[in-house]
């Protein structure tokens, strides 16, 4: 079993900022790829920021050079830093990782998700 558990969301005036964190734990051999998606209502589920293949990042352009995605590989754990943060970018935002476990299954995992509430 592999678990990915996310924190971090919250509600936060435009302009504010916030840090989301998504661990993963459980049978782990490898994480291929590990990112931010999200999903406002009525609206289709998104990519905000991965690590997608190796070391290299990738933003959604609505994001760009507002938001932060890093990672602490000792503890299987990736970070969304949100600065100046508008009211668009109100929705769930859920941690997705790809991931090779102990018995060499590849599967994609999905954190519960965690809410983003920007008020303008």
């Amino acid at each position: 079993q592999v678990q990915l558990v996310e924190s971090g969301g919250g509600l936060v005036q435009a302009g504010g900022s916030l840090r989301l964190s998504c661990a993963a734990s459980g049978s782990i051999f490898s994480i291929n790829s590990m990112g931010w998606y999200r999903q406002a209502p009525g609206k289709q589920r998104e990519l905000v920021a991965g690590f997608l293949s190796g070391i290299s990042t990738n933003y959604a352009d609505s994001v760009k050079g507002r938001f932060t995605i890093s990672r602490d590989n000792a503890k299987n754990t990736i970070y969304l830093q949100m600065n100046t943060l508008k009211p668009e970018d109100t929705a769930i935002y859920y941690c997705n990782a790809n991931i090779l476990t102990t018995a060499r299954y590849n599967w994609s995992y999905w954190g519960q998700g965690t809410q983003v509430t920007v008020s303008s």
